[in-house]
C-alpha cells in the first residue's frame, strides 16, 4: 500500500531528485586537495630529509667506573673521600695501617746496608790478596836463593843433608803458600770482576728486596688514579680489607659517552663517524649536544645477557633485536653541561654521509694513570740513598775493577 503523501495523482509528473549541495561537494574536494597537498609534502620530506635520519629515546649515558681496590692486606685507619665529592688524581683517598710493612722496610733497608759493605769488602780484599801473592812471591823467592846457596857449596860439606832437606821443603812450602794465595785472589776476583758495587749481584738483589718492601709500604696510601666524582663508597674506618675489597669508585664526567640501542633495521646505513644530535631528558630539547659514533657493539644485549635466549627450543617468538651503537659527546658541551651516568637521551643520527666503516674504522681508546710511577721513582731513590750512606769515602767509580781485576784507585787531582 503506498503512502498518500508521497503518491502522485493519476497521471500527473514524477517529482525531480534533489539537487547535490554545492558547499558540501567544493568541501570534500578541498578536503581531498589538502590530502594531496600532505602526501606529496610528506613524500618530498621522507625523500629529501627524513630518510637521512634514524633516531631513538632508547640511550643512556655511560661512562667509566674506575674502582679502587687495596693492593696489600691491612686496616683503614683512614678514609679522605666520601659519596658525591670530588678528587683530583694522586690525591690519597685510604690510608692503611703502615706498621707492619714499615718493619719489613727497615729490615730490608738493613740488609741491603750490610750487603752492600760485604760487598765493599770484596773488592778491598783484592789489593789484600794481592799483597799475600806478593808476599808470597818473595818468600819462593829467598826459599829457592837459600837452597840454591846450599846446593852450591854442599860438595865441600860445609852443608849437611839434612839442612839442604829443610831447605828443599821450605821451597815447596813456598811454593804451595804461592798457589794457595793465587787461589784466593782469582776467587776473590771472580765475585768481582766486571761488576761495580752498584751493580753487584749481591747488592741487586737486596736492592730488590727493598724496592719490594717499600713498594708494599706506599701502597698502605690509595691514591686516586682519575679526577672524578666518588661513588659508591663502601668502605669504613676500621675495616680489615684484602687485595681486591671494592672500597669506593671514581666517575671521571669528563669522560662519558651514550649507548643508544637502535633497532635492527635502522642499523643499515649507520657508520662509525656520523654525526649525532642528542637531547638529555635532564636539560630539555633546549640544550642539544653533538656527537659522533664512535664504535658499534660486537652483538646485541640479549646475546650478552646473563641468560641469553635459546631460540632453538621450538618456543620462538620473534622480537626485533637492539644493538649498542657508542656516540662520543663533544668535551667542551659536556662542561658546560655536565652529564651523569644513567640519565636517559634522545638521539638523532645523521646517516646521510656513509663514507665510514662499521667494525674496521672503530678508533681505539687506550686508558692509563701514572700516579703509581712515582712509587718506583721513591724506591729507586730509597736504593741509592743507602747505597751511598754505605760506600764510605769511596764512590762507585773508585771501585771499579780494571779488566786485570786490580781496583782502579783514584786519579790524583791537579792543582
Amino acid at each position: 500500500m503506498s503512502d498518500p503523501r508521497t503518491a502522485s495523482p493519476a497521471g500527473a509528473p514524477a517529482t525531480a531528485a534533489p539537487k547535490t549541495n554545492p558547499k558540501r561537494k567544493a568541501m570534500m574536494t578541498l578536503l581531498t586537495i589538502v590530502i594531496l597537498i600532505a602526501a606529496v609534502a610528506y613524500a618530498f620530506y621522507y625523500f629529501l630529509f627524513a630518510r637521512f635520519y634514524e633516531s631513538t629515546d632508547d640511550a643512556y649515558v655511560n661512562g667509566n667506573v674506575v674502582q679502587i681496590t687495596p693492593q696489600v692486606l691491612g686496616t683503614v685507619i683512614a678514609v679522605n673521600a666520601d659519596d658525591t665529592q670530588t678528587v683530583k688524581a694522586g690525591d690519597p683517598l685510604v690510608v692503611l695501617d703502615p706498621a707492619d710493612s714499615k718493619v719489613s722496610l727497615e729490615q730490608a733497608e738493613a740488609n741491603l746496608a750490610q750487603t752492600v759493605r760485604q760487598v765493599r769488602t770484596l773488592f778491598v780484599n783484592n789489593n789484600t790478596y794481592e799483597a799475600d801473592v806478593a808476599q808470597r812471591q818473595t818468600q819462593l823467592s829467598q826459599a829457592q836463593d837459600d837452597l840454591r846457596r846450599r846446593m852450591t857449596v854442599a860438595q865441600t860439606g860445609a852443608v849437611s843433608g839434612e839442612e839442604i832437606a829443610h831447605a828443599q821443603d821450605a821451597v815447596k812450602n813456598a811454593v804451595a803458600a804461592l798457589e794457595a794465595s793465587q787461589q784466593q785472589l782469582a776467587s776473590n776476583r771472580a765475585l768481582t770482576e766486571n761488576t761495580s758495587i752498584a751493580r753487584h749481584p749481591n747488592v741487586l738483589a737486596a736492592a730488590a728486596k727493598v724496592r719490594d718492601a717499600y713498594l708494599n709500604f706506599a701502597r698502605n696510601t690509595l691514591p686516586a688514579p682519575v679526577s672524578g666524582y666518588v661513588a659508591k663508597r663502601a668502605v669504613q674506618v676500621g675495616q680489615r680489607v684484602s687485595p681486591g675489597t671494592p672500597l669506593m669508585a671514581i666517575v671521571p664526567l669528563n669522560g662519558v659517552w651514550v649507548d643508544a640501542n637502535f633497532k635492527e633495521v635502522q642499523l643499515k646505513h649507520m657508520h662509525v663517524g656520523q654525526a649525532v644530535e642528542l637531547t638529555a631528558d635532564v636539560y630539555g630539547s633546549s640544550v642539544i649536544f653533538h656527537g659522533k659514533i664512535a664504535g658499534f657493539s660486537a652483538g646485541t644485549g640479549s646475546a650478552f645477557s646473563l641468560l641469553p635466549a635459546q631460540n632453538a627450543t621450538g618456543n620462538w617468538i620473534k622480537v626485533v633485536q637492539r644493538l649498542p651503537v657508542r656516540i662520543a659527546l663533544d668535551p667542551q658541551e659536556l662542561e658546560k653541561h655536565p652529564l651523569r651516568i644513567g640519565l636517559s637521551i634522545n638521539a638523532e643520527v645523521n646517516v646521510r654521509n656513509d663514507s665510514g666503516g662499521q667494525l674496521q674504522a672503530a678508533p681505539n681508546t687506550v686508558y692509563q694513570t701514572n700516579v703509581f710511577e712515582k712509587y718506583g721513582d721513591q724506591a729507586d731513590a730509597e736504593i741509592a740513598r743507602i747505597i751511598a750512606a754505605n760506600l764510605g769515602e769511596q764512590n762507585d767509580a773508585t771501585l771499579t775493577p780494571s779488566r786485570s781485576g786490580r781496583v782502579r784507585k783514584p786519579a790524583p787531582k791537579l792543582m
